[in-house]
């Protein structure tokens, strides 16, 4: 794949990118030389992964570990009934050449760990978190800090959604945020209900913050977190500072 041109076929796929002046034919080919790390494929992973794939993202990095299963097809739209007990990065990447098979999709059937963090992380220009547990979100931050690179952060609960960019360089890590890991202190995380498609919405929102950061557009959620309640239809952004005593990006 030549990110040094776009053809005739992908001029006419992402036409209305082009015509956006943000964009145009030199961000578009941005995008395609561009690479997005996405850790989990449930509900969050399905809708950054698909829009992703659909701008024209050139290489998109898919973790996970779980099969899918039925009670996952309420907000996991990246999956189908037909591939129920399937891996859910096999299932993610018949889906995602579906939508666009000029996408180089890399698999990783693992759990993500502090030991293979480091080498999954590196390879990617952009890291979106799509997990479901505490572990996952602090070895994310802990390893984009050293790996210097953007963690585009999303988490759901129930009505409830959160949204923000941490990128250690610039602004805050997750760490200045939330300072410990509630699972190293023994508490568990009970999985929550969640409504259908709010993961789809902090999911989007994902999308497009990695989208912004590769073409070097408007404004990031760097160092504000976005909060938003379904039941009421609200959204609010809330001002995070960079902490001098973190213990992952402070002095």
């Amino acid at each position: 794949m030549d990110s040094q041109y776009l053809s005739d076929k992908e001029r006419t796929r992402y036409d209305r990118h082009i015509k956006l002046p943000e964009v145009g034919e030199k961000g578009q080919r941005k995008l395609k030389a561009a690479s997005a790390l996405i850790v989990g494929m449930g509900g969050l992973g399905s809708a950054s992964s698909l829009y992703l794939a659909a701008a024209g993202l050139g290489k998109i990095g898919i973790v996970d570990y779980d099969r899918v299963e039925l009670s996952n097809l309420q907000r996991q739209i990246l999956h189908g009934e037909p591939r129920l007990g399937e891996m859910k990065v096999d299932s993610a990447l018949q889906r995602i050449n579906e939508l666009n098979s000029e996408v180089v999709i890399e698999r990783y059937p693992v759990e993500f760990t502090l030991e293979n963090a480091p080498r999954l992380v590196r390879n990617y220009d952009v890291i979106i978190d799509g997990s479901d547990n505490f572990n996952a979100r602090y070895i994310m931050n802990d390893v984009c800090v050293n790996e210097k690179k953007p963690y585009v952060y999303g988490a759901v609960y129930g009505f409830d959604g959160q949204a923000s960019v941490f990128d250690a360089r610039l602004g805050p890590c997750y760490r200045c945020l939330f300072p410990e890991n509630p699972a190293e202190k023994g508490e568990v995380l009970v999985k929550p209900g969640v409504l259908s498609p709010l993961p789809g919405i902090i999911g989007c929102i994902q999308a497009v913050e990695a989208i912004k950061l590769i073409l070097g557009i408007g404004e990031s959620l760097i160092g504000q977190l976005l909060v938003c309640s379904l039941i009421e239809t609200r959204f609010l952004k809330i001002s995070v500072r960079k902490r001098d005593h973190c213990d992952a990006c402070g002095k």
